[in-house]
């Protein structure tokens, strides 16, 4: 096996299933995919939409049709000469529903002596599973008991839970009180709770899959898969919640010698992979990172900070990252830091709490690997040190336990959870109070520097396909806070910085929202997703105000807050001066928008690395952060413009995203059909007055790209003008457009027809 030429990712769900996967394979063949990259396909918790909450490991989910069809699926791309890939969970299961889960209803039931206790992360010291289900902290008073002997179980509202054997005589509250396992409120079991959990999720319960009994138990099904040739690649979700993310890789890769594997891993600038991982690289959020950079005009910095100052929003953004992610370990994960602190020997217990919180809120990137990467963990104990240095004896203690043994249980839960708070506390926290310029905000991005320099770009591409040809790339995923679409117009605000703030003033003045920082973000958010519906709108606008903490959260609600957010959209839309005053600002956004997608998306799909297209993204798509990124795609519409490209239309760049299209089906055709082409990395350099507007690349000697940047600028200064782009000698086809040019093409020529050029050296 090798990798694929690219991927088509697909969100699996009970409306959307294998059969449904199956009907769009001759599409995705026609396209230019060489994979169908699926979402989680194993049995899930009943009516998911999205399948990260796997439920039995051991077969493929039902509710997408089950085995049968799964197996109609494989030979559907099998024929097609498409490969699968499929997104495998190994940090965590879901509990909500303990009944479906056949290994955690044995865990409750037996408790400590269940077969399955060991693959569940249990605190087993403390006492009973604590199961945070109230309301409150208050006793159970709705608690039934149903059914008897072996088919007993205790029944709270919609929560079924076992019954432990000889324990089911008496009150429901008499039988509540002899069982493995205690009801709590959701406050309590957020200080307490005894199972590791994914982030701050207790419905999704952590796996120890660093057993080997686990392991083989919880990937035998899909690995079989790799084994019979059903499945070429892997995307791993989260490894850096596993206590050994390298050993758990080495082991995988062990099971699946000849697959492709790619994970979940988020870099920060500058980091990179640890080396001794078996992998071909990450699922591309560092390539997303870098490819809006460097279309994004580092001139208007100083505006943004400027408005947002005015507003009221905060810019001084390491200070803004410090409070959220000190909000994660004092409010949200204490559990995990009570936990953790236990761990520290001869420390006083607060000093420990303090200490370990301190730590995980310096990390610079999600986590160390201890000993692999050491230089992370001295650097984040060291940022800690210099904040508190009244925990010092704390600081060196923990340390010294943790370079002694940096496979041990406090090293391991620590390194594992300060991803948590990283995560927690920057991408779902800070990315929604720090809203100078949201387009940079996004999953492994750094909202405080305000782009990338061509230079800068060609670097990191050339170490990519240097160091990590086959990693997976990307622009839009289901965990991006933004589609690329959304993004690409937004990032035209950078070059409209005082137009936009002088109507965001004018606006805000006429409609605001009197918390800063989701106002700047509510204006932006209209403008890069337009048009909106107010549902879609008020539903986003409430996650942030969410997620962002400041004024309302996901379990401390400020009624008042959220209904003043939710009548918003329709506030604003229904005003009829408003809101033509934001489309007319819309339209002077519109075509730089395209020029940014279209630019940004051919960039992707040629350059170093695999390419994935999330679903519905070959035409625009202006979609916001999850749920809203997986409503359903319009398969008919995209196989009827695809069928009139074929045909050989060259559509134009307008609203109905046919240009997109053709973009794709042809770099991702010529990816599939002439791998060859695609190799090494070059910077080709433009000459002539804006030179400075063309970014350019050869892959081998016979692929050249050349796309537009800033274009908003480019009008400005007068367009192309003698600048031109200096090739290797021969004749250059368009493969975009099928023209033939020459090796040295003027730009107005070159970008005649589109503003990117997709070109192959000879007459092929």
């Amino acid at each position: 096996m090798s990798a694929p030429s690219s991927t088509y990712r697909v969100q699996l769900r009970p409306e959307f299933t294998f059969t449904d996967a199956a009907g769009i394979v001759d599409y995705l063949r026609a396209l230019g995919a060489g994979a169908l990259y699926a979402s989680p396909v194993l049995d899930a918790t009943p009516g998911s939409t999205h399948g990260y909450d796997v439920v039995d490991p051991a077969r493929a989910r039902p509710e997408l049709g089950g085995e049968p069809e799964r197996r109609v699926l494989v030979a559907r791309l099998k024929d097609a000469g498409l490969s699968l890939v499929v997104d495998i969970v190994p940090n965590h299961m879901s509990v909500e529903v303990p009944k479906v889960n056949r290994w955690w209803w044995d865990v409750l039931r037996h408790g400590q002596a269940a077969e399955h206790a060991g693959f569940f992360d249990i605190d087993w010291s403390r006492g009973k599973v604590l199961l945070p289900v109230l309301g409150d902290d208050d006793a159970v008073t709705e608690l039934k008991l149903e059914g008897s002997g072996e088919t007993a179980e205790l029944v709270y509202y919609d929560h079924r839970f076992p019954i432990a054997p000889g324990t089911g005589e008496g009150t429901p509250q008499d039988v509540h009180a002899r069982q493995n396992y205690e009801l709590v409120g959701w406050r309590r079991g957020n200080a307490e709770l005894n199972y590791r959990r994914f982030f701050d999720i207790t419905n999704l319960a952590a796996v120890t899959v660093e057993k080997a009994e686990v392991f083989a138990e919880t990937h035998g099904e899909v690995l079989r898969w790799v084994a019979d040739g059903d499945v070429a690649g892997l995307r791993v979700d989260h490894p850096d919640g596993l206590a050994d993310p390298g050993g758990y890789l080495r082991r995988l890769r062990e099971g699946a010698p000849g697959a492709w594997l790619v994970v979940e891993k988020i870099l920060h600038p500058g980091e990179a992979l640890p080396q001794s991982w078996p992998v071909d690289g990450t699922t591309g959020y560092d390539a997303l990172r870098e490819i809006t950079g460097v279309f994004v005009d580092p001139a208007a910095e100083p505006v943004f900070t400027r408005l947002a100052d005015e507003l009221g929003v905060r810019t001084d953004y390491l200070a803004v990252e410090e409070e959220a992610r000190r909000l994660v370990t004092d409010h949200i994960l204490v559990a995990e830091v009570r936990r953790i602190a236990a761990l520290v020997d001869e420390t006083e217990a607060a000093a420990a709490r303090a200490a370990v919180a301190e730590v995980m809120i310096a990390f610079g990137v999600y986590r160390s690997y201890l000993p692999e990467g050491a230089a992370e963990w001295a650097g984040a104990l060291e940022r800690a040190r210099s904040r508190r240095p009244d925990l010092a004896e704390a600081f060196t203690a923990l340390d010294a336990q943790v370079r002694a043994e940096p496979h041990g249980e406090l090293a391991t839960r620590l390194q594992q959870t300060s991803g948590m708070v990283v995560a927690k506390g920057t991408e779902d926290t800070t990315f929604y109070r720090f809203t100078r310029f949201a387009a940079l905000n996004e999953v492994g991005g750094d909202p405080d520097s305000f782009g990338l320099d061509p230079a800068q770009f060609h670097r990191l591409a050339e170490g990519r396909a240097a160091g990590r040809p086959a990693t997976m790339t990307t622009l839009t995923t289901h965990d991006t806070k933004r589609s690329e679409d959304t993004r690409a117009r937004q990032v035209v605000l950078s070059e409209l910085a005082g137009e936009f703030a002088d109507a965001v003033r004018r606006w805000t003045a006429r409609a605001g929202l009197d918390e800063p920082s989701l106002n700047l973000l509510a204006w932006q958010t209209l403008v890069g997703a337009w048009p909106i519906g107010p549902e879609r709108l008020r539903d986003y606008l409430d996650k942030a105000a969410k997620e962002s903490k400041l004024r309302t959260t996901w379990t401390d609600h400020d009624e008042e807050f959220e209904r003043a957010v939710a009548a918003w959209p329709a506030r604003v839309l229904d005003d009829a001066e408003l809101a033509a005053d934001v489309e007319a600002f819309v339209r002077r956004l519109a075509g730089a928008g395209y020029v940014n997608s279209l630019g940004q998306k051919l960039v992707q799909l040629t350059g170093p690395g695999v390419p994935d297209v999330y679903q519905g993204t070959e035409l625009w798509d202006f979609s916001l952060v999850d749920p809203d990124n997986r409503r359903a795609v319009d398969y008919g519409a995209r196989r009827e413009i695809l069928d009139r490209v074929l045909a050989g239309e060259l559509p134009e760049v307008d609203e109905s995203g046919a240009a997109k299209l053709l973009v794709v089906h042809r770099a991702l055709t010529l990816r599939r059909e002439r791998p060859e082409l695609f190799t090494g990395y070059r910077p080709l350099h433009a000459e002539g007055a804006a030179a400075g507007h063309l970014l350019a690349f050869q892959r081998g000697a016979d692929l050249a790209v050349a796309v537009t940047r800033l274009p908003v600028g480019l009008e400005k200064s007068g367009g192309w003008r003698d600048t031109v782009l200096p090739l290797s000698e021969g004749v250059w086809t368009d493969v975009l457009t099928g023209r033939a040019l020459g090796d040295a093409p003027a730009a107005a020529a070159l970008f005649a027809r589109y503003p990117v050029a997709l070109l192959v050296r000879g007459d092929s």
